[in-house]
């Protein structure tokens, strides 16, 4: 089929490389100038393991191209991927979407997240929500645990689903208002889940016990799982954040209390204050100690800072006069001033405390001992429970770790 992609973000992009992937034949459009001259270039500014590969392939085959604009005649769908912000009062800035819709002139397919009602003010709109985790997009777009499609009219359900053939994914047909909700109850529940173990990897602090013991007894409940059981400094990134926040104004212009929802959002904007408080425990004054990061991307696999709890406690930090630098495979600068260096060990030289903040699978591969002759205080606090505490004892490193 001839598909349109509008939008060249995580979302569009692998939607448009992924497509042409299985055999179709797609157009990307988005409205930055060097971003679609870069993609058709075959040069993918996004750290997403596989994504530039299926770029330059579909470029190669002449199944994929770029074009600048966001209207597209030539197609049979029109899949709408562009952004959908929060605004003042965390309800979704629709903006985008309404722009594209407005010059829409085949099949649209929404696969923004968009509020709970949007495609029922949109006669013919099909709902097609995404859950791609990024770092593991094309993963999950090729590999999907579930396709969601929702419409009026079945017969456009089933069209849009079988575009999606060749990925042998369980298909779930509803009407709109239910495929739209599917994304947010989703990425909510996750955010739950998140906070929860949070709370408890605290409490596991104050009565002296250790957080992966009692998430590993948890996890092999069916019932509960394993995913999201990883205590850290919060979560973030570009959905979680605002799609709870946009479930949380939704459910209020209902009239309905969602506490559970209210609770977990709360609980999230205190922990990078928990960890500044736990850091300041282990290591006193914090004004002008220098303190080495390990990590600023909101998760390992991503070059992503939206919203990143990194980012948060590091400002943090910064209003208590300590002096940061700062490492992370994929980020090479932020736009808040700190100072990011290209390795562990400049982040480590002279460091009162080195605090792991992303969860990066080489963090735990690192040279301890040669970090160890670097640093002022040789004092860690890990908040993803990745360096491992034999190597850091041997070290001559105290290892603080949360929920323990």
């Amino acid at each position: 089929m001839r598909i349109g992609v509008v939008g060249a973000g995580y979302v569009g992009l692998t939607t448009a490389a992924c497509f042409a992937h299985l055999g179709h034949q797609v157009t990307c459009a988005d409205v930055d100038e060097a971003k679609v001259a870069s993609l058709n270039a075959g040069e993918v500014a996004l750290h997403e393991p596989g994504l530039r590969e299926l770029v330059v392939e579909g470029l190669g085959n002449g199944s994929l191209r770029f074009v600048r604009g966001s209207a597209l005649s030539d197609v049979d769908f029109t899949f709408v991927c562009v952004q959908t912000p929060s605004g003042p009062g965390g309800e979704a800035d629709l903006s985008a979407v309404e722009a594209v819709l407005a010059g829409a002139s085949a099949q649209v397919v929404l696969k923004s997240t968009v509020p709970v009602g949007t495609a029922a003010r949109h006669p013919g709109v099909v709902s097609n929500p995404e859950f791609l985790r990024e770092g593991h997009a094309v993963e999950d777009f090729l590999r999907p645990q579930r396709i969601v499609v929702g419409a009026q009219d079945e017969r456009q359900a089933r069209a849009v689903a079988e575009l999606y053939e060749n990925t042998r994914a369980p298909v779930v047909l509803t009407d709109n208002t239910s495929a739209e909700l599917v994304k947010y109850a989703s990425n909510c529940f996750l955010a739950l889940k998140l906070s929860y173990v949070n709370t408890l990897a605290e409490l596991c602090e104050h009565l002296d016990a250790d957080i992966d013991g009692v998430t590993e007894g948890m996890r092999l409940d069916d019932r509960i799982g394993a995913s999201c059981l990883h205590p850290g400094p919060g979560w973030g990134g570009s959905c979680l954040p605002k799609d709870t926040l946009a479930l949380l104004a939704t459910a209020r212009s209902a009239g309905i209390d969602f506490a559970t929802l209210e609770a977990a959002i709360t609980t999230n904007l205190h922990q990078p204050h928990r960890v500044v408080d736990r850091i300041r425990e282990e290591a006193g004054s914090l004004q002008g100690r220098r303190i080495g990061l390990l990590g600023l991307a909101f998760k390992a696999g991503t070059n992503d800072l939206r919203d990143s709890p990194a980012l948060a406690v590091a400002e943090i930090l910064e209003q208590e006069g300590a002096r940061l630098v700062a490492y992370d495979p994929c980020v090479t600068t932020t736009n808040n001033g700190i100072a990011v260096v290209g390795s562990a060990a400049e982040v480590a030289a002279g460091a009162d405390v080195l605090v792991v903040l992303t969860e990066w699978p080489e963090f735990a591969e690192l040279d301890w001992p040669e970090l160890a002759k670097g640093v002022r205080t040789p004092l860690i606090f890990d908040t993803r429970g990745v360096v491992p505490p034999d190597k850091a004892a041997e070290a001559g490193f105290r290892l603080v770790r949360t929920g323990r």
